[in-house]
């Protein structure tokens, strides 16, 4: 893409997040084609050094975003206009959350990478060219599975990609990455696994692109919108009662949201878990979908008396911050996320800080089931008062209704 005043409007407007592009193009301030071109060149720019994409699909793209340029010009209004998207590559375009953006008018302009075999832990993305880089704290892996995804919206290249979460697939990555990581409740979209264990969801760099990612993806099950909303009591576990969790990590969590308490007046309370390690359970339920392996009673009902009392819990996103190629040693990077796996409780991991030496660190909130719109409004206020980001900017108003029209006729089928 030549270096022009309209390819250099496109890459600040890719950079301003997916509400924006989606806002521009629908206005028909800004072409598809044009943000789809400055994707790619920030792909080409930096994915040399980062190798967030296993695949690239540039003349496609170039065709989709074609599509939707003209079915905007017809009248059609779409959620998502105009937004390039990274797809995990072990989902593709097959999966019902990238078919339901691609319906809303993103337009898919790659693969982002996954580990490949060799190791037990998973938070690793592998390319024909090389491991998957953090770009945000250099000799670190970005986390997994989803790790290309984080990759490529941590380094700007797009500022939404698919991921899916089994164990915490889709919150590790964001959290040691930087970003926004959402788990919608369980059953709000069709599992990906058997044992009904992995959810879809999105990385994106704000928590406005979440909301409207629910808006495209989970329609009638959203509200379409990230307006804050303060919440009356959180209450804070840094282990959750069975995790070893790195100190310097707890305080950096524990930090941001004191500060989240102190600016918006929630109260926190220490919530004294002592919950049963779900390691077992979650293994057995991978290994037998069919089998009885389930949560543990005791844990269950623990939850259920904490979410009666207040309106989110909140931990770390891991304990142990991103580690490099020779692994975790003996840390459990899912040790704080896959318990919400088995229960289906929502979760979102955000930018919490970082540690002395430049690696960040997640929050990780989780709410009742069905409870995601308090969820993503709880976390929309956190970003406001903590991260300084004004979360509502270019989301659809409350009032809004959810969904959007999507494009007429048949689509092209893609890679």
């Amino acid at each position: 893409m030549a270096d022009t005043p309209a390819s250099r409007d496109a890459a600040a407007l890719a950079l301003a997040g997916a509400a924006a592009i989606a806002e521009s193009v629908g206005r028909g301030e800004a072409g598809a084609a044009a943000l789809v071109d400055a994707a790619l060149a920030a792909i080409r720019r930096r994915d040399g050094e980062v190798n967030a994409f296993s695949a690239v699909w540039a003349d496609w793209a170039r065709e989709r975003a074609a599509e939707v340029d003209a079915a905007v010009a017809r009248g059609a209004v779409l959620a998502l206009a105009g937004v390039p998207i990274g797809v995990k590559a072990s989902e593709g375009i097959a999966s019902v959350q990238a078919r339901r953006l691609m319906a809303a008018g993103a337009v898919p302009v790659g693969a982002t990478a996954v580990p490949g075999p060799g190791t037990d832990w998973k938070t690793w993305g592998a390319t024909e060219r090389g491991l998957t880089a953090n770009p945000r704290r250099p000799g670190a892996g970005p986390g997994g599975s989803s790790a290309g995804s984080g990759a490529a919206v941590a380094a700007g290249m797009v500022p939404l990609a698919t991921a899916s979460d089994g164990a915490g697939s889709t919150r590790i990555p964001a959290a040691w990455c930087g970003v926004v990581g959402y788990k919608p409740t369980t059953g709000l979209l069709p599992a990906r696994d058997p044992a009904g264990l992995t959810v879809g969801g999105p990385i994106t760099r704000s928590v406005a692109d979440v909301a409207l990612y629910r808006r495209a993806v989970l329609g009638e099950a959203s509200a379409g919108c990230a307006c804050p909303a303060p919440v009356r009591r959180v209450e804070w576990s840094a282990s959750l009662g069975f995790n070893r969790v790195d100190p310097e990590v707890a305080e950096t969590a524990a930090g941001a949201l004191g500060e989240w308490a102190r600016r918006g007046g929630t109260a926190v309370r220490e919530a004294g878990l002592d919950l049963a390690d779900p390691a077992a359970r979650w293994r057995a339920r991978r290994a037998a979908p069919g089998g009885a392996a389930g949560v543990d009673p005791r844990t269950e009902a623990r939850l259920a008396e904490l979410f009666a009392e207040s309106d989110l819990l909140a931990t770390p996103t891991t304990p142990n911050p991103p580690h490099g190629p020779q692994g975790p040693g003996e840390a459990m990077s899912v040790g704080l996320t896959w318990l919400f796996n088995l229960t289906g409780h929502p979760a979102i991991s955000l930018p919490a800080g970082v540690l002395a030496d430049g690696s960040p660190v997640g929050l990780q909130l989780v709410a009742p089931r069905r409870g995601d719109e308090t969820l993503i409004r709880a976390a929309a206020d956190y970003e406001r008062r903590v991260l300084g980001r004004i979360s509502h900017a270019g989301a659809a108003p409350c009032s809004a209704p959810p969904g959007g029209r999507p494009i007429a006729g048949p689509l092209s089928d893609g890679p």
